[in-house]
């Protein structure tokens, strides 16, 4: 067995530095213990889930998996006190945080043993989560799929690894072995990936989901919500050119917000390709197949190492 180590695998007690996405309603505990055991690191979404909800999924990771698997905590909700107490009781090994700074309870979690790694968008926002006491930071560039910063992957990633002392996690962008290696190259450390997870066999995704994915090209996606401080990447379809509208008209933000969450479960339970969102990253284009979760790990090393082999030497 081929181990990789680095401060990140250390830190989080995996094989390779591969994170999958927390994708709200698609990142479940069945996909996250996939992933976790073809030895990356699986993340369970907590994002739209009661507290009792929580518990049965992570509970649920327990009994498909031995590996560590994590939680990710959108801070915007409002049962954050909730979540945490169930996270703590649990004794999670690590809570990746978004959508705000985890400031008021990340000693909590550290007195608890638990790793915390925010997700932020650029070089300020990373300072003051490592200030605060992050673990690591994982930075996302706007290629990614779901909510997103204003920065490409190429501009943020090496600004930050320069920022700062604690490992970089890099994400946006990245479904194969080419972006695997331009992380690294990069300063990172370990890589989250989301679109390429989205559409793995234990995904709760549809088939007609699966199958935009596959068929996409690199024009596939479009931003919605910009105007309304909720930038999020999705597949083109009838309803992202709806929410479009929505903007133009200049909603709010929590009706605009409402009605994301809306489409987004209509996309994961209804499998509604055209009246759901479906959360996407440009790299779409790239994924041409539904493989399992531990696959999915196995190509990323693999291929990072045939890219890095055939790699000219300067």
């Amino acid at each position: 067995m081929i181990y990789m180590s680095n401060r990140v695998t250390q830190l989080l007690g995996i094989q390779y530095p591969i994170i999958q996405g927390a994708m709200q309603s698609v990142a479940t505990a069945k996909l996250a213990a996939a992933v976790s055991n073809g030895g990356g690191l699986g993340v369970i979404a907590a994002g739209g889930l009661s507290a009792d909800k929580l518990r049965e999924q992570i509970h649920e990771s327990r009994d498909l998996t031995d590996k560590p698997v994590a939680v990710n905590l959108m801070l915007m909700a409002t049962n954050i006190p909730e979540l945490l107490q169930v996270i703590l009781a649990e004794k999670v090994p690590v809570v990746t945080t978004g959508a705000g700074t985890p400031k008021l309870f990340i000693d909590d979690l550290h007195a608890a043993g638990i790793k915390v790694i925010p997700v932020v968008p650029n070089v300020k926002i990373a300072k003051k989560m490592v200030a605060i006491g992050a673990d690591a930071v994982i930075a996302e560039g706007m290629e990614g799929g779901g909510h997103i910063g204003t920065l490409t992957s190429q501009a943020v990633w090496p600004q930050i690894a320069d920022a700062i002392d604690v490992p970089l996690i890099a994400a946006g962008g990245i479904a194969d072995g080419r972006g695997v290696v331009s992380a690294l190259a990069l300063g990172a450390e370990a890589v989250q990936c989301g679109t390429i997870f989205s559409i793995a066999k234990e995904s709760p995704v549809g088939d007609n989901w699966r199958q935009a994915v596959i068929n996409a090209d690199d024009t596939s996606t479009v931003v919605v919500g910009q105007n309304v401080r909720v930038a999020s990447r999705a597949l083109k379809n009838a309803e992202t050119t709806a929410l479009l509208q929505v903007e133009a008209d200049q909603a709010d933000r929590a009706a605009f917000n409402q009605r994301l969450d809306t489409a987004l479960n209509k996309a994961v339970r209804e499998d509604d390709a055209e009246n759901g969102v479906m959360y996407s990253g440009q790299i779409a284009g790239l994924i041409k197949a539904s493989l399992p979760a531990a696959e999915v790990v196995t190509y990323l090393m693999a291929d990072a190492r045939k890219v890095q082999a055939a790699m000219v030497q300067l």
